[in-house]
Formats: structure tokens, C-alpha cells, sequence
């Protein structure tokens, strides 16, 4: 089994790190393409207005001047002398829970290659206000991430879909076990603006993560983690609302 294994966080990051342990745990043919440097917050974005800039580091791990999703078309067309069996984003540092995925590059890497029809999952593993910046700790992640992912290796997954993991912000032996669920939704109007002024003198505004109130549901993955368990969602990319299309024709009738 060929496995790929890219991130938004950057090739340096930690995260990156653990997921290539896991993937190595489950094969021998592991293969690292990641942005060379941060991009939390890209989406499934494509770089279009610059030249992209592949960079080979040694012969199974290479970085890109662009985004998760530039990472993963490289690494698919340019890095890798074929198609991967399975892509595993991550391990991010920091959740990406609810209405976030659509926000994640680590889950819109997981996304081309849902596209391109590969199985894929996203790993993120939560962490507390305290944990933030390098201290992030990632031992959730290091101890249940293979046993999240090892039930997924011979499942069919459906076309054009992915499967998303969060490990909760615990130590490994505090965490109560695996729960599939739904995806959550968060209340951004409660959503926080930092506002500062630069050394120039100008006003800026900065996005906080903090400060969104979350609403967790029955058996969600929000709910989950709140919970203590590692939380794996099934996602797909077919965005229809199929519930309004016969009433939305009516109207065009």
C-alpha cells in the first residue's frame, strides 16, 4: 500500500511527524509532500497567480512554495512514481471541527484526493487554550490515530468523500475511545476580532480561533470530543441540497 502524507501546517511541523509514524506503522511505501511553510486557513485552494516551487528534500520527502491541495496534485503528478492507495492529512494542530472543515486546508488535502478518487482522511488533534503554539501536544494523536485509521484501510468509500478525525486535547491513556459521528456546527456570531496597531501606526485585525461558542448536538463531532473520544465523521463533497431541488424547479417552471 503506496500512502501519501501531506498537512497545512508546513513540512516542519510537528504533526507532519506523527502522521508519517503512523503511515509507516501501516507501510512501507510512504511518501511526504507538504507546503513549505504554513498554511492553516487555505481551504481548497489552487495557486494560480504564481509559479509553484517543488523542493526535494530526500527521495521520499518533498515540500511546495503553495497550498495543501498544490501539495497533493504535485505529489501526485510530479513526485510520486504512481498513484498513492490512500492519503493521510495531518496531524494538524488544532481541531477542525463542525462547519471548520470547510475552512481546513488539512481536510481540503483529504478533499483532492477524494477527487481524484483516492481514499482520504484528515487528522487534527484538538488542544487547550493553554497548549497553543509549539507546546501543542499531539499525544492523542500518537496513541489512537492508528487504531482510528486501521478500520478504514479495506472500508469502500463512497465516491467523492472523506473521512475526518479529531483526537480530543487528552493524554492517550485518558481518552475513552472511537465515536462516529456527524458533523457539528458553531455559532460565528460570537466569532472574536482582535483589533491592534502595527509599529506604523496603522490598524489591523487579526481572526481569533477563541471566542466561538460551540453548540454541540446529539452525537456530533463536537459533542465527541467534548466527550473525550477520538471523533471520526464521514464527509462528502457533494454540496446539493437535494431536500429543495423539486421545489426550487417548481419555481422556474
Amino acid at each position: 500500500m503506496r500512502i501519501l502524507v501531506t498537512n497545512d501546517d508546513g513540512i516542519n511541523a510537528p504533526g507532519l511527524k506523527v502522521a508519517e509514524a503512523v503511515a509507516r506503522a501501516l507501510s512501507d511505501d510512504v511518501w511526504v509532500c507538504a507546503p513549505a511553510e504554513e498554511q492553516s486557513g487555505a481551504g481548497h485552494s489552487l495557486t494560480l497567480t504564481r509559479p509553484v516551487r517543488l523542493r526535494r528534500h530526500d527521495e521520499r520527502h518533498w515540500s511546495v512554495t503553495g497550498t495543501p491541495t498544490d501539495a497533493v496534485m504535485l505529489a501526485m503528478k510530479q513526485v510520486m512514481p504512481g498513484l498513492p492507495d490512500l492519503i493521510l492529512s495531518g496531524v494538524n494542530r488544532g481541531a477542525n471541527l463542525g462547519d471548520d472543515v470547510t475552512y481546513s486546508g488539512t481536510v481540503s488535502a483529504a478533499m483532492e484526493g477524494a477527487l481524484a478518487g483516492i481514499p482520504a482522511i484528515a487528522l487534527s488533534q484538538v488542544y487547550a487554550r493553554e497548549g497553543m503554539g509549539d507546546t501543542v501536544p499531539f499525544e492523542a494523536a500518537e496513541h489512537w490515530a492508528e487504531a482510528a485509521i486501521r478500520p478504514l484501510l479495506d472500508w469502500p468509500f463512497p465516491p467523492r468523500s472523506l473521512v475526518n478525525i479529531n483526537f480530543p486535547p487528552l493524554k492517550g491513556d485518558a481518552v475513552k475511545g472511537i465515536r462516529v459521528v456527524r458533523q457539528g456546527f458553531h455559532d460565528y456570531a460570537r466569532g472574536s476580532v482582535v483589533e491592534g496597531t502595527d509599529p506604523r501606526g496603522y490598524r489591523y485585525y487579526w481572526f481569533g480561533l477563541y471566542g466561538i461558542e460551540h453548540t454541540p448536538g446529539h452525537d456530533t463531532d463536537l459533542e465527541a470530543v467534548a466527550d473525550g473520544y477520538v471523533a471520526v465523521t464521514p464527509l462528502q463533497l457533494d454540496l446539493t441540497m437535494d431536500a429543495a431541488l423539486a421545489g426550487l424547479k417548481a419555481r422556474y417552471a
